[in-house]
């Protein structure tokens, strides 16, 4: 199956799970540039459960539009927990929708460091009154990079969707 078919695929069945659940969703996205909010808007119908989508790519558009706090990106760093749960939740108030997936991370090849090497891409979640972040190390391309994160936020989104509703 190409990356292309997994993507589409995997944004299928989160945009069915979404709409049987009557759930929305939105994106705040930083290394992937859209391309999560991308995925999920290449799925026929998905105006009945995607709110919106934001680029993020600067520091001063996290804050400005996500209301990420200067000092959480002075103290660690964008490409960090504490940044992706400040987008997901920032995302999530300011859209009004039921889950907010997040992004951010060195997509490379230039950009890395010792501490947060190229493919280092810290991913979060918020859904219902939850916030959960995890941290990849992804290897490849740039693109390689930034395609992994795409799958790893829908699949991330589909578990969770499922560890909800069956707590519910």
């Amino acid at each position: 199956m190409s990356d292309a078919a997994k993507v589409l695929e995997l944004s299928t069945l989160l945009g069915q799970m979404l709409l049987e659940n009557g759930l929305s969703i939105t994106t705040a996205e930083s290394c992937t540039g859209g391309l999560i909010a991308g995925a999920l808007t290449e799925v026929s119908g998905s105006s009945a459960w995607f709110e919106r989508g934001v680029v993020t790519y600067s520091n001063a558009a996290k804050q400005e539009l996500l209301g990420v706090p200067e000092a959480t990106i002075q103290e660690h760093g964008a490409v960090s927990e504490a940044c992706v749960l400040a987008m997901a939740e920032g995302a999530k108030r300011n859209s009004g929708a039921d889950i907010a997936i997040s992004v951010s991370g060195v997509a490379g090849p230039a950009g890395g460091s010792t501490e947060k090497p190229v493919g280092t891409v810290w991913l979060a979640w918020a859904i219902d009154d939850t916030s959960e972040a995890a941290l990849f190390h992804f290897e490849g391309s740039r693109h390689e990079v930034r395609l992994q994160a795409v799958v790893s936020a829908l699949h991330g989104s589909i578990d969770r969707i499922n560890r909800t509703r069956r707590s519910v």
